[in-house]
């Protein structure tokens, strides 16, 4: 009878997940496709992209919105064996609620993993492609950032003509081996900027080191050292790593296993660290968001207005989501290490669920 009971319990729990999966997957394709049509709307593209790209895209926010669908899906498995009796029949045969909560919390965190592991992989190949195709039909062609194993390459447009600045990461707010190249407006080199670091908090760069080697009209050179020299840019250190914060392009597997050769082609090592601490707190978010739902359906076995428990769990992810947004902020700006706000939610939300899984085993 138990091994009927547990496969009662898994079965329905992974038809509801999946249900609640797809409704999610059928509001971000709606969502998402409004979005995407915007941006093509003055393109001239087949008349699918749009849909192709939203397919590309709702994956990996799935996988980002998954605590919220495994929350929601918990609370309605639980209330509906708790509705129909089931919950009833299943303390008779000797599940006890803590037992049903640990079955189902523990079914979330192995899903976290296989998430990780499996799919996370996949979503993140599909987001880089959509990232790359999207920035393919970009009009904004002036201004390009990229980085890549030779360092980061700027291409901007300037009164006079384009800059192309190539350097390698220097630490915040620096860049190191400096490289600007001025072109006029009909791309003959006009002046090489040479500098062995710059400071780019702000847009008025601050290079140190500097030899300027400027070329006239009939390419004869002059050059010229400086202890200082500045330039005037679009870009500054945040906006520049602002452009890299897309870490949905990085997979679970890429940073456990590459983090030190993503910090050495220029990720910032700080985004890193949240992103990874964000995938590896996941498994451990669906077990908490699980006791949640457990805590709030199983503290008794009366049948109730399904309407009471929509809104309940409405606000309940409400609140979780600004939390969560409120402890990135605090590590952000340097209140708390971006570490511990990534696991902060997690813990204040265990430490409350660990209290009220213990009333409702009581039950």
């Amino acid at each position: 009878m138990n091994k009927i009971i547990l496969n009662y319990l898994l079965i329905g729990y992974f038809k509801t997940f999946i249900k609640t999966t797809m409704l999610f997957y059928c509001f971000g394709i709606i969502l998402n496709l409004f979005e995407e049509i915007e941006f093509f709307k003055n393109l001239d593209v087949p008349i699918f992209t749009p849909l192709y790209l939203t397919s590309l895209y709702i994956p990996g926010l799935l996988l980002q919105l998954l605590p919220f669908i495994i929350f929601i899906a918990s609370m309605k498995f639980i209330l509906d064996i708790r509705n129909n009796k089931d919950l009833l029949t299943m303390k008779i045969f000797g599940f006890s609620n803590f037992k049903i909560f640990l079955l189902l919390a523990s079914t979330s965190f192995f899903l976290g993993w296989i998430s990780l592991f499996f799919i996370n992989p996949v979503t993140s190949v599909m987001s880089k492609y959509y990232e790359q195709t999207k920035a393919s039909y970009s009009k904004d062609i002036d201004h390009l950032v990229t980085f890549n194993r030779n360092g980061l390459w700027i291409k901007e447009s300037t009164d006079f003509g384009e800059r192309i600045i190539s350097a390698s990461s220097g630490g915040e707010n620096k860049l190191k081996d400096v490289t600007i190249y001025k072109f006029d407006k009909n791309y003959n080199l006009k002046e090489k900027i040479f500098s062995k670091s710059a400071d780019i908090e702000k847009n008025d760069w601050f290079l140190k080191e500097v030899n300027v080697l400027k070329i006239n009209d009939i390419g004869i050179s002059e050059e010229i050292s400086k202890n200082n020299f500045s330039i005037n840019s679009i870009y500054t250190y945040e906006k520049i790593n602002s452009l890299f914060k897309n870490f949905d392009t990085l997979s679970f597997i890429d940073l456990l296993f590459n983090y030190n050769n993503l910090v050495k082609k220029g990720y910032n090592n700080l985004f890193l660290k949240h992103s990874f601490h964000s995938m590896l707190s996941m498994p451990f978010f669906l077990f908490i968001m699980t006791a949640l739902a457990a805590i709030l359906i199983l503290n008794t076995l009366k049948k109730s207005n399904n309407v009471k428990f929509i809104l309940i769990g409405i606000v309940a992810c409400v609140i979780i989501y600004y939390l969560k947004d409120l402890s990135i902020a605090l590590g952000k700006t340097n209140r708390i290490s971006l570490i511990l706000a990534t696991w902060m939610p997690i813990i204040i939300i265990g430490i409350f669920s660990s209290i009220g899984i213990l009333q409702i085993n009581e039950k």
